[in-house]
């Protein structure tokens, strides 16, 4: 926000310059330089003398005249030959020379006049030149009253300029918070603004926003959550039935079909949970925040899923200087063991969980398989919930397209993210970057709630 005022002042700035200009120069095109006039009028006495007292004297009594003048003024008068003189002026000045007129040069403080056209002062007199020098010229003053003039209007127009853009620099300001909670997930926040504000219908329209995008995510959520609870009854109510019907009928042909049933209630029980940690993610950003150490934790993942992973090789590379990191670790375990069933279902034979820290001080966290690997148009999507690259291989392993979805929201959560590439070995490489924070600031971001501890590992 702060950039965009001072762009703004430069551009006013840099207007009132290019304004100076223009008005000098037009000033000079259509009625000469101003510079010029001033100079002459400061030379105006020793002009007079040469014209109304030198230039009348007769042809013997010229000279005489002029060295009056030389011993009388201050004023250097000299004859010098007239062609270096032309060869020193600009076209303008050479033909107002020529015409017998005075030639102001005010940074020498001097002028230049022909002696004569015609050659009627001394033999030669028309192919020479006057040049009066140590002329009483002083353009400074003159230049402060035209900058202090040019001061003043600038000042005028920067004043107003600046009361009438600090009213929208203050509301632009508490836009830009507003816009930074409601992104932070703050859904309530409003834009505070009076009706005489200048930004108070852009405030309007963007307070209707964020109500109709605070409904709409409300109606999500209280359908995912009104959804799922509805599902805990009839997923009950089946596995009391079952259980009856299991010790009623002792049937042995039964059983694979009550196994079956089984099967499909504790689906349905997965597929609950999921949406309820889902649910509780979007609801609620903020973190149960500690200190842990970073190696156990992602060693406690590996270990935890031995019986998803039993069947393939896990090779973990954790760099010496992990250390610990302040942050939501049962999200984060969450996050990683995700991430970890998720390799397992498609690895052939090996997974890679590697960890570091970057110059920054940022921690990176690698998992790659050696499967079949996520085609690049599809590596955004597989974080959409419910999104599932093949359908039949996931009914057959089980997921429902979840699993991804909060991986990426926990991780987000802590201000960071993954990226999906392609591996080494062929197979899916998840990247997942953090950013490093320390425990004080995490402290100072939102307080502590531990009501988001419900996520299950």
């Amino acid at each position: 926000m702060n950039r965009l005022f001072l762009r703004f002042f430069a551009l006013v700035m840099l207007s009132i310059s290019v304004a100076t200009i223009a008005i000098y120069v037009s000033i000079t095109v259509f009625f000469g330089d101003p510079l010029e006039e001033v100079a002459q009028q400061q030379a105006s006495g020793q002009i007079l003398l040469l014209t109304e007292y030198v230039d009348q004297a007769g042809q013997n009594e010229w000279l005489t005249r002029l060295n009056k003048i030389r011993e009388i003024t201050r004023a250097r008068m000299d004859l010098i030959p007239m062609q270096p003189v032309l060869a020193k002026l600009n076209q303008t000045r050479r033909a107002q020379l020529m015409r017998g007129e005075v030639v102001i040069d005010v940074a020498s403080k001097s002028f230049y006049r022909r002696v004569d056209l015609k050659g009627e002062r001394y033999v030669g007199s028309d192919e020479e030149v006057i040049h009066a020098q140590n002329l009483p010229i002083d353009v400074a003053p003159v230049l402060k009253t035209e900058a202090l003039r040019y001061i003043i209007v600038a000042l005028c127009l920067l004043i107003p300029i600046a009361v009438w853009s600090s009213s929208h620099w203050r509301g632009l300001q508490a836009l830009e918070k507003v816009a930074d909670e409601f992104g932070a997930g703050h859904l309530k926040v409003r834009a505070q603004t009076k009706e005489r504000d200048s930004i108070h219908p852009l405030a309007q329209r963007m307070n209707q926003m964020a109500a109709r995008i605070e409904s709409l995510l409300d109606a999500q959520k209280n359908l995912l959550h009104s959804v799922s609870h509805e599902l805990r009854t009839p997923i009950a109510r089946l596995e009391f039935a079952l259980e009856l019907l299991r010790n009623a009928a002792k049937n042995p042909q039964l059983e694979p079909r009550m196994q079956a049933m089984e099967a499909d209630i504790s689906e349905l029980n997965a597929l609950v949970s999921e949406l309820l940690d889902l649910g509780k993610l979007d609801q609620d950003a903020s973190l149960n925040r500690s200190e842990f150490d970073i190696a156990n934790s992602l060693s406690s993942c590996v270990a935890s899923l031995q019986h998803v992973l039993d069947v393939h090789v896990v090779n973990t590379d954790f760099s010496v200087d992990l250390g610990t990191y302040c942050g939501d670790q049962r999200l984060l375990k969450r996050a990683i063991s995700n991430l970890l069933r998720n390799a397992a279902k498609y690895a052939t034979a090996c997974i890679w969980l590697h960890a570091s820290r970057n110059a920054d001080g940022s921690l990176e966290i690698m998992l790659e398989d050696d499967g079949p690997g996520i085609p690049a148009e599809e590596r955004e999507r597989i974080f959409d919930a419910f999104f599932r690259l093949d359908r039949s291989r996931d009914r057959s392993t089980g997921g429902f397209g979840l699993g991804l979805a909060i991986a990426k929201k926990a991780i987000a959560a802590h201000g960071g993210e993954i990226v999906v590439q392609e591996g080494q070995y062929g197979g899916a490489r998840f990247v997942i970057s953090l950013p490093a924070i320390s425990l004080s600031v995490l402290q100072h971001l939102s307080p502590v709630n531990p009501s988001n501890s419900g996520l299950t590992n």
